[in-house]
């Protein structure tokens, strides 16, 4: 390890210099109490940047042991200081004379709080994770500037954020608490037969389609309607409460422009606590609930989706479905059957991303193609099978249609953003019109002869399926929509519970993983929860193959890696 003048003196003699000579720079070194360590130098000025580690010890950073004594506290904690670290960064900028966007970045953390590797508490260090841009002038190092920045920003920037005197310990304090009460109610919701939870004055609606910040003008709190309002205690001792959304099948309603996909998106994010202020820190959904949605052009690979569509005029088997290039019904089925394959618990529906013969026929298209000539049976018609035979709830936004209104355990309208519970009378609007599902409860006849979904669906994992032909470099992400997988491109822009590039960074690692465990033997979703499990004992840095700075990576969900993985055009199963 070097000193603070060995590594100034080094970048002098670099300044005016070939740009690859900052390779001289690996290694660590200690900058008063701080320690730089750089684990990969940028090859030159148009290359990623730098991957660089700062960290202090854990005793002088002086973090209360309270706030990092579990998990929970210390993924918050994380958080806090990622934000911290950043705020920093964005003040020193603005204080620079030239006021150009800073060299030194630590991710962008949004409204979620999420599992992150860029910052590292144990029991030795708090450390910060972070890219750095050393400067230069065309393809020459600007070894003084860069000395400037690495001793005298760099740790400027770490005392502000990494050691907790320098930190608001309330804003510190309040964010923890409220993270740990999140994933309590998050925990609490199976016991409560609940899919989700709403609190009352929660602000849903966003700024506007591209941003994820809370409207600031004509806000409509939500309110419960008062059937549906339920009451959680936390740990902090702090009461909520709000509309619970039982398990079964929940249909949202309403007029168009009044909040129903907004609310069901609401619902979509609270598989993520957010930060206070966002206005949906008391939106709760179940961990493993996940939207669906139709996909047309996406690849599937050996999936069953005869519940939904068989007897093809072509003749395929679709109890072992695959294509190149899947419709808007043949790839909802494929993402719907893929989620249950993946855990969900529940399923998340706007008719608006819907294909609408997937969804519902009506009486006058049954008419006139009878249903021994229609490959599809309509959601509408497996909706409660898979509830009474899996377990999988549904909660569906539906606005052209009352057709759901025959199989509904509750359906709520939104008028003006405002929530009412309008169960009874749908059932009674449902009974003066003669449905196949209407007749079906009507006669007690609602469950199927024989099961529908009485048996998973398990694919098991080609050994070289993962094993790319000309793939020589890592997976990575390419923006929070795309994986590079080899020469390929893995589309993951419908999926609309990834909400950070980090996590497709994450989900990209974790394929790589997923190659070297895959041995023919195991399923898909054996394998994705192996990786995932040495995630949850080791940390995200268990992900990259070499040690040091792991990346920006932040920890996704099975079910986005289970998604990745299946539209990766290259999958062979055995």
């Amino acid at each position: 390890m070097t000193d603070r003048s060995t590594l100034e003196r080094t970048l002098h003699s670099l300044d005016g210099r070939g740009y690859g000579g900052y390779k001289n720079i690996a290694g660590a070194h200690r900058l008063g109490p701080f320690t730089l360590n750089v684990d990969k130098v940028q090859v030159d000025p148009f290359a990623p940047p730098s991957l660089m580690r700062i960290s202090i010890p854990r005793a002088e950073a002086d973090l209360p042991e309270h706030l990092v004594s579990d998990r929970a506290g210390r993924i918050a904690v994380g958080d806090f200081i990622t934000r911290a670290f950043a705020e920093a960064v964005r003040n020193r900028s603005a204080q620079s004379d030239s006021g150009s966007r800073s060299p030194v970045s630590i991710g962008t953390p949004g409204q979620q709080v999420l599992e992150r590797s860029s910052v590292l508490i144990s029991a030795e260090a708090v450390e910060a994770r972070i890219a750095v841009e050393l400067p230069a002038a065309g393809r020459k190092a600007l070894g003084r500037k860069a000395a400037r920045l690495l001793i005298q920003e760099l740790p400027e920037i770490a005392s502000a954020a990494l050691l907790h005197a320098s930190l608001d310990h309330q804003a510190l304090e309040d964010h923890i608490r409220l993270y740990r009460d999140q994933e309590s109610l998050r925990s609490q919701l199976a016991e409560k037969n609940l899919v989700a939870f709403v609190g009352d004055g929660a602000v849903l609606a966003r700024r506007s389609g591209n941003s994820d910040k809370p409207l600031d003008q004509g806000v409509v709190e939500f309110s419960s309607p008062e059937s549906l309002r339920t009451r959680f205690t936390l740990p902090s001792g702090r009461q909520v409460h709000g509309m619970g959304v039982p398990e079964g099948v929940t249909v949202i309603v309403g007029g168009g422009y009044h909040g129903k996909s907004t609310l069901l998106r609401a619902m979509e994010r609270g598989v993520y606590p957010h930060i206070a202020g966002d206005g949906r820190e008391w939106v709760i959904t179940r961990a493993e609930a996940a939207s669906i949605r139709a996909e047309d052009g996406r690849a599937v690979t050996g999936v069953d989706i005869s519940p939904f569509i068989s007897g093809l005029p072509s003749g395929t088997d679709t109890a072992d479905f695959s294509t190149t290039n899947a419709s808007g019904s043949t790839s909802q089925a494929a993402n719907l059957v893929e989620a249950v394959e993946a855990g969900a618990s529940a399923l998340l529906i706007d008719e608006d991303t819907s294909a609408t013969n997937f969804m519902i026929r009506d009486e006058r298209m049954r008419q006139l193609i009878p249903a021994d000539r229609e490959p599809i049976t309509p959601f509408v018609e497996r909706v409660r099978p898979l509830y009474t035979e899996r377990g999988v709830s549904t909660v569906l936004v539906a606005g052209g249609s009352g057709a759901y209104f025959d199989v509904a355990d509750q359906v709520i309208a939104l008028q003006d953003y405002t929530l009412h519970e309008v169960t009874e009378r749908a059932r009674r609007i449902a009974a003066e019109y003669s449905s196949p599902a209407h007749n079906a409860r009507q006669s007690g006849q609602e469950i199927p002869a024989e099961p529908i979904f009485s048996h998973a669906n398990v694919r098991m994992l080609d050994a070289g399926s993962l094993r790319a032909s000309g793939k020589t470099k890592p997976a990575r992400a390419k923006g929070r929509d795309t994986v590079q997988f080899g020469k390929e491109m893995i589309d993951l822009a419908a999926l609309a519970q990834v909400v950070d590039s980090a996590q497709t960074e994450a989900i990209a690692k974790v394929l790589d993983r997923l190659a070297d465990a895959a041995d023919g033997t195991r399923n898909v979703h054996e394998l994705v929860l192996e990786v995932l499990a040495k995630v949850e004992d080791h940390g995200l840095d268990v992900l990259s193959p070499h040690r040091g700075h792991p990346g920006h990576l932040a920890r996704p969900r099975p079910h986005e890696v289970h998604a990745a993985l299946n539209r990766y055009r290259g999958l062979t199963l055995a």
